[in-house]
């Protein structure tokens, strides 16, 4: 029978879940939970292509949604396979977790007091570990962090010029996040490229709601643009991403807001939806609007591809060598323009891109779309639920 691991995304309002076997490459069975909390909370799933959806009951929350999802996981690996595992991703593991691990009382009561570096993410992560291991109480149930995989970039990446009792009090330093992402990526280029991970170095952006980039040196990452929040780095959805630090005071004299208010604005209202005079924070609508004069979109795109290109630019002193710049994530794999707009900010450093093969790598086709002569550009779709499968078996293999 095969070997099946249930993987597990609580995200703040939504939860999201596979049933993978690592030796397919198509999910068992994957589905989304969303708008969990509103009047409208939905559940939708597949099951080896077939879909099916619900409503759930209005204002269902991440404990109704579990139980509806976790019976039906339960009846389909019974059916498919031997349920081998559970992995959990969790957003935030701090500086205590540097790879995956087995969930104990003491791993999860780590994730719980780390809870203050991500309020929207581990409660809601805990949520899911707590239900799953109640209906699956034999199974080893591991955490996978999206912070682990940067927990090798050196001190000078990851510091603040900040007071030291701060970081060693607090906490308070840069951390990263999408590690899922980035480390699956970067070893799906390395193999489609023929390179030696060990011996390579690469960019990498990940663009969806959220977005960051990363420098990874011999298949660990050297440094990334998201921070002690995932609010730091890059133009997002509807996070600003960098702003002077001195904002904060300037909108509190200014326009008496106070701290709840200017951490809504920033990471709810800002970003492409702030830039775009709040028409959208959908790339594809903006890129629509763009063509249609709309001016808004045209600037919301402008700033977010010379921020990225900033970005990408940046991260390249974390390298010694350079094999390939990588897209991925919504945008990074769909979005023709985005792609050709921030190669066009790369001119320095020789980057340029072949529009035939950038128009044919979308919707889920890795492939390469530089010039010959440029320095190697990748598309290649994320798969974190396959990274977390991965990453949830050896881990559970190595703990038997």
């Amino acid at each position: 029978m095969a070997a099946l691991v249930l993987v597990v995304n609580c995200g703040s309002s939504s939860i999201k879940f596979a049933l993978v076997n690592p030796e397919e490459s198509e999910f068992v069975m994957e589905g989304l939970a969303e708008r969990l909390g509103e009047t409208e909370a939905n559940l939708k799933w597949q099951i080896n292509g077939t879909k099916e959806s619900i409503t759930l009951p209005p204002k269902a929350d991440h404990k109704a949604a579990l139980s509806h999802i976790l019976p039906k996981v339960e009846k389909v690996a019974v059916a498919e396979g031997k349920l081998k595992a559970i992995g959990h991703r969790v957003v935030h593991g701090g500086e205590s977790f540097t790879q995956a691990c087995i969930l104990e009382e003491d791993a999860i009561a780590a994730i719980r007091n780390t809870a203050a570096l991500a309020p929207l993410h581990n409660p809601a992560n805990l949520l899911g570990i707590e239900a799953a291991m109640k209906l699956f109480p034999s199974l080893p149930h591991v955490a996978v962090f999206d912070t682990a995989f940067h927990q090798t970039l050196p001190d000078y990446a990851f510091r603040y010029a900040l007071p030291e009792n701060l970081y060693t009090e607090l906490g308070v330093r840069r951390y990263g996040f999408h590690g899922t992402s980035h480390r699956y990526v970067v070893e799906e280029a390395a193999r489609l490229a023929g390179k030696s991970l060990e011996n390579s170095g690469w960019l990498t952006a990940h663009l969806g709601n959220g977005c960051s980039t990363a420098a990874i040196l011999n298949g660990e990452s050297v440094d990334t643009s998201m921070g002690f929040t995932p609010l730091e780095g890059l133009v997002m959805g509807t996070r600003s991403g960098d702003v002077d630090p001195n904002l904060h005071s300037y909108l509190h004299r200014e326009l008496g807001w106070d701290l709840e208010k200017i951490d809504h604005v920033l990471n709810k209202e800002s970003g492409l939806l702030g830039l775009s005079g709040g028409l959208s924070n959908d790339m594809r609508s903006l890129v629509k609007a763009r063509e249609e004069g709309h001016e808004g979109a045209r600037l919301a795109i402008d700033v977010f591809c010379y921020r990225l290109a900033k970005s990408l630019a940046a991260m390249a002193c974390a390298l010694p060598r350079l094999d390939g710049i990588i897209f991925t994530g919504g945008i990074g794999e769909n979005s023709v323009l985005i792609r050709e707009k921030v190669a066009e900010h790369l001119v320095l450093f020789g980057v340029s891109i072949d529009e035939k093969h950038n128009q044919e790598c979308v919707g889920g086709k890795a492939g390469t779309i530089h010039r010959l002569g440029s320095p190697e550009v990748w598309v290649v779709p994320t798969n974190e639920e396959r990274q977390i499968a991965l990453e949830t078996l050896a881990c559970a293999q190595k703990n038997k």
